[in-house]
């Protein structure tokens, strides 16, 4: 009742195609080719300058991402400090009336 059942493995019943039959080719011999031109070197990469305006811009565009990243996380930490308050002044009041209902008042 407890052994695993293994399912059996089907047997082959042959070769699905039959085997075909290779034949050898000759090989003529051609005229030889011309052995490749040299490429030309690849242009290199431009260079890029950063300008005055182009660097205030990547500077500028920095502190705007961390601005918006660090208003994001103290807006979530916020939450949560306001959400663990809250819990527990649920907590304090419902602990003062369980111990009310327990004196009979």
């Amino acid at each position: 009742m407890f052994r695993p059942k293994l399912p059996t493995m089907p047997q082959p019943t042959g070769m699905a195609t039959p085997p075909t039959v290779v034949e050898p080719t000759s090989i003529t011999p051609g005229t030889p080719t011309p052995p490749p031109a040299p490429a030309a070197p690849a242009p290199s990469r431009p260079t890029i300058q950063v300008t005055p305006g182009t660097a205030f811009a990547i500077v500028g565009g920095g502190t705007a991402v961390v601005l918006v990243v660090g208003a994001v996380l103290v807006s979530m930490l916020l939450a949560v400090a306001v959400t663990g308050v809250s819990v527990a002044l649920v907590a304090v009041v419902l602990r003062l009336l369980v111990s009310d209902m327990h004196k009979g008042r």
